[in-house]
């Protein structure tokens, strides 16, 4: 999976057509295998303490009690964690239950790079949740997400019936409820390895493993922007005015109160009145998000000056800004300020690929030994990760 596939999977009028704004059914987008196996899931469930909610049973809507497919196991710390029966849930799966394991992404390598392939084309947070069913039972009922979704079918076939909106972007915590779903589907859909499938977030769905073979796909949430979001970011940037630090008048005169009120709504007038408010907000949302790091050990006293060993940025979202100076670099929450030669050398990372030490060096024009500090001081920052078989 690269960002070119699924930047061309989505298609070109994508981002002006359809993000946020409608469904979008892709079959045979994108070849799946290799993503996400069967036995990939077995070895995830079998050697992982994956405590509720984290992997959970769900039917008809409801989730399942964990002691109907767990063993309760006290260790000698006094801990309760509770072991997967694997009988238990094959029974369980086959009554109609479905298996959501959220965060997948964070233990499949594969999934991992889905999910920064999207965030690199749609510069935001991106979290994929894993589903196994087998029946025509429906593990979640008609619901909608707070969140748009990209779905990848993996395995067999899964039926999606879209019901459409009533509600335009409902939030998660929000002040009017979306009311009933409606009754007739707008599209009735059918997935098979390798659709894709693009649901926006508020749109009432049902999906269900009605096909007579079972279902394997993995749904990637994607993180929400709202202007409530923009305007938490902007305060923070008001606090560098005195005015927005100071105690509100709160027992003083009307008049006082009123020239207050005013002096707020001109600082406020200032910053929205900037056309490059969203670009400055989602270059700072860029370079603040911390990507999935990943620690570099052995080597926790320097990245060694080694040609064969290989680094990668821990974050699709990083933000590179050249000057006649330096280079800047924003990534995983920090600032990073490089001679211009450095660019050579962050370029490629920012493009997402891994790279040797050697290669980089041979690139860029520069010893080993400058490259291999370079890429310490990332590590140091949590940007960058090494290793010899990344």
């Amino acid at each position: 999976m690269t960002d070119l596939s699924i930047a061309a999977c989505l298609g070109e009028d994508f981002l002006a057509q359809a993000l946020h704004r409608e469904h979008r059914h892709l079959p045979g987008a994108i070849d799946a295998a290799g993503l996400m196996t069967w036995d990939d899931l077995n070895t995830i469930l079998g050697s992982h303490r994956l405590e509720p909610p984290r992997m959970r049973l769900s039917r008809d809507g409801e989730t399942l009690l964990v002691g109907g497919y767990t063993t309760p196991v006290a260790t000698r710390r006094h801990t309760v964690w509770h072991r997967l029966h694997p009988a238990q849930l094959h029974a369980r799966l086959l009554e109609g239950a479905s298996l959501a394991l959220d965060s997948a992404d964070e233990l499949h390598p594969p999934l991992a790079r889905l999910c920064e392939a999207l965030e690199r084309k749609l510069r935001t947070r991106v979290q994929a949740n894993l589903y196994a069913s087998w029946t025509s039972t429906e593990g979640f009922g008609v619901h909608w997400d707070d969140h748009d979704t990209v779905i990848v079918q993996l395995d067999g076939a899964k039926r999606w019936r879209i019901y459409g909106t009533t509600r335009a972007f409902p939030l998660y915590r929000d002040i009017e409820d979306p009311g009933e779903a409606p009754t007739e589907p707008i599209a009735d859909l059918v997935l098979r390895p390798g659709d894709v499938l693009y649901v926006p977030r508020g749109v009432w769905h049902a999906v269900s493993a009605d096909q007579k073979v079972r279902s394997l796909h993995v749904t990637c949430g994607l993180q929400t922007h709202t202007a409530t979001d923009l305007m938490t970011w902007v305060c923070e940037q008001l606090l560098a005015h005195e005015d927005w630090r100071r105690d509100l008048p709160l027992l003083a005169a009307p008049d006082v109160q009123a020239d207050a009120v005013d002096g707020m709504r001109k600082r406020l007038a200032e910053l929205l009145d900037d056309p490059t408010l969203l670009a400055r907000y989602r270059a700072a949302m860029d370079g603040q998000t911390v990507g999935r790091m990943v620690p570099s050990l052995p080597y926790i006293d320097g990245v060694p000056a080694d040609p064969r060993l290989r680094v990668r940025l821990t974050t699709a979202r990083a933000v590179l800004e050249t000057g006649e100076d330096m280079v800047t670099l924003s990534a995983a929450g920090s600032v990073f300020e490089f001679a211009p030669e450095a660019e050579a050398v962050l370029r490629p990372l920012i493009d997402g690929r891994t790279e040797d030490l050697g290669a980089l060096a041979e690139t860029a024009g520069l010893r080993l030994q400058d490259v291999a500090e370079l890429v310490q001081e990332l590590v140091a920052g949590q940007a960058a990760v090494v290793g010899s078989l990344l």
